[in-house]
């Protein structure tokens, strides 16, 4: 059941993505989770505590927002699959936390952006989906940015819930997505969350550390299958350059887009008033642009295909196995 759960909500998703209206009428699943994360950060992020006691409060924290989560899906998942149509109610819910469709809309408004109303717009669009701060960026800065975001997310944002949503079915996808929420909100190296956000970022490169190998070989297989790039210098960066980013994880999926698109990608970035000495994935140009956005989308969609093509062949093999 969860690899058919997986590409049914894969498909879903695919489809019809998470709708406007509703996100306006109840949020999302990420902000409620999101919610009780900023909830415990104020409780019990004391900022007088020594750093030994916040990371403490903070690994007490995390384990209160799994326990949490995790119940309620397990409730949840449980009662569902009791119904008549309770395994499509459950994709439904699972496909919620997957972000193929919102992925490939905001990274492609950053190329609309920048051929239509030039740098100011393209800022604007980019700074929907990248911490760093967009004014710091010009035009190639901008471009960079946005296929950098593509293809990390491609790995975090679709990827791994994917992966989890197959391991643990809707649990598995819900925990993940609470970790990845807690990450994102406290796992910074800033002065409040460094100390607190320590247990939170520690296991968001664990849980995402399969994904991101098999992002960069999708992007690879992507590549060699549809032509849009070189499969086999997006295979000689990753090998080369993924470890050397400061990112566990992200060099992976980053160093084979780079590769595959002849760029240089990550290299020294601004978040906030901190400058990040990132090394550079790839050794291709630097001065990427609008068109070279399309072409990291035009392999996102492959890779994405792949994975769904994966997941259905599994699926019709365990019915015939069965």
């Amino acid at each position: 059941m969860p690899i058919a759960l997986a590409l049914t909500a894969m498909l879903i998703e695919l489809c019809f993505g998470y709708p406007e209206r509703l996100f306006r009428a109840i949020g999302h699943p990420a902000s409620w989770m999101g919610r009780l994360v900023d909830a415990l950060d104020r409780l019990l992020n004391s900022e007088t505590a020594r750093p030994e006691a916040r990371r403490v409060a903070g690994t007490i924290a995390l384990l209160l927002i799994l326990l949490i989560v995790g119940a309620i899906a397990i409730l949840v998942q449980h009662e569902l699959l009791r119904l008549r149509f309770g395994f499509l109610l459950v994709a439904l819910l699972a496909a919620s936390l997957i972000a193929q469709r919102s992925l490939y809309w905001h990274v492609a408004d950053v190329a609309d952006a920048l051929d239509k109303g030039g740098l100011a717009a393209g800022q604007a669009a980019v700074a929907r989906i990248v911490g760093r701060d967009p004014h710091a960026l010009d035009p190639t800065g901008v471009a960079r940015a946005a296929i950098e975001s593509l293809a990390e997310n491609f790995s975090d944002a679709v990827v791994a819930p994917v992966i989890w949503l197959v391991i643990g079915g809707l649990p598995g996808i819900a925990l993940y997505k609470a970790i990845n929420t807690a990450d994102s909100m406290i796992g910074h190296r800033t002065e409040r969350h460094e100390a607190f956000g320590w247990a939170a970022a520690r296991l968001d490169d664990l849980v995402n550390l399969p994904a991101s190998r098999l992002s960069a070989l999708l992007l690879i297989a992507a590549a060699a299958l549809s032509k849009k790039g070189s499969a086999a210098a997006a295979w000689r960066t990753v090998r080369r350059d993924a470890f050397r980013h400061r990112s566990p994880n992200a060099g992976y999926p980053e160093a084979a887009m780079a590769g595959a698109l002849d760029l240089s990608l990550a290299g020294p970035r601004i978040y906030g008033a901190r400058r990040v000495a990132d090394a550079f994935m790839g050794d291709g140009r630097i001065d990427a642009n609008a068109a070279d956005i399309r072409r990291a989308l035009a392999l996102y969609r492959w890779a994405d295909a792949l994975l769904i093509a994966i997941l259905a062949a599994a699926t019709i093999l365990l019915i015939v196995l069965t």
